[in-house]
């Protein structure tokens, strides 16, 4: 399934349809979940990788096998790419599944199950960033043209996979107690106290030993190297590799090499308009970065969007 210049619209929200039907948009909010479901629902550059790869170690109690023999979109599906319904079939529980969709696409499916949910959220600028590079090397993605039109679409939410706001808003004004909510950034700052946080919630508990190892393997550094996790086993086709990497930086304010102060002038003013009301809160940059100069913006707090 090819498909590289499609673009399916559902719900007035562009997907690639590459991996997209309108078949498999339909079903997916009536996707039946079991109890001992995890849904990872990210919105795109979002730490949705990571997350597959913390969920496939805390399962496996810090054992990497899984991790390096299968790839990310077999053990932990998209449940509204077309592959899914072939995928799922053949999954064990404890099922990971992944999705993208915005709340209000997914809450019929997510009413009257017990699956649980980890919602990871980061703050948009980094992801603007990110998302805009994937662009350039994802030939199944509308060419992004500069980065001062594709923020516009950004910021607009126009770019594949809807508006970043409404997305986060959607998601973290849920109060279920079977929703989890986790920062990229947290878990940047503190990956082990996070993997703590994400086993309790998945009553999973680890040992030191596995909780060690799980950290060791779900680095950066350790993803990046990992064909099973940085999408270069994908035929240049489908994924430019000479145009960049998937996995490119995993850095906290990324944005700051990237942003004009005019671009960042409009953001903030789109982000406070959009925002208004809203309790979150995102680190723009990493405090500990030696590197960066001192801001009066730095954020002097780890965000945290709910406790489990």
């Amino acid at each position: 399934m090819a498909r590289l210049d499609v673009m399916e619209s559902f719900q007035d929200i562009a997907f690639p349809g590459h991996l997209h039907t309108q078949e498999t948009l339909r079903d997916a909010p009536n996707f039946r979940f079991q109890d001992t479901d995890t849904l990872i629902a990210t919105y795109p550059k979002s730490g949705t990788t990571w997350m597959q790869e913390i969920l496939t170690l805390t399962l496996n109690q810090g054992d990497d096998t899984v991790s390096r023999t299968v790839p990310n979109w077999a053990r932990a599906p998209w449940l509204e790419q077309y592959y899914f319904p072939h995928v799922v079939k053949m999954m064990r529980e404890p099922r990971i599944i992944t999705t993208h969709l915005p709340y209000h696409l997914l809450a019929p499916a997510l009413r009257d199950s017990k699956v649980k949910v980890i919602y990871v959220a980061r703050n948009p600028k980094d992801i603007a960033v990110s998302f805009y590079h994937f662009h350039k090397m994802a030939n199944f993605l509308p060419e992004p043209g500069s980065f001062d039109q594709f923020l516009d679409c950004f910021l607009e939410g126009t770019v594949s996979y809807g508006s970043w706001f409404e997305h986060v808003k959607g998601w973290t004004t849920q109060t279920s107690k079977s929703i989890f909510y986790i920062t990229y950034e947290e878990m940047w700052l503190d990956l082990r106290g996070s993997l703590e946080r994400i086993s309790a919630f998945l009553q999973c508990p680890l040992g030191a030993e596995q909780i060690s190892n799980a950290q060791k393997h779900c680095s950066f550094n350790r993803m990046k190297e990992n064909p099973m996790v940085n999408y270069s086993t994908v035929s240049s086709d489908i994924m430019d590799h000479s145009k960049g990497q998937f996995m490119r930086k995993g850095k906290i304010g990324d944005w700051r090499n990237m942003f004009t102060e005019e671009q960042n002038r409009r953001f903030e003013e789109v982000f406070s308009s959009k925002m208004v009301g809203s309790h979150l809160k995102f680190i723009w940059e990493a405090p500990q970065d030696p590197e960066r100069p001192k801001t009066t913006r730095e954020a002097k707090e780890i965000p945290c969007l709910g406790a489990a």
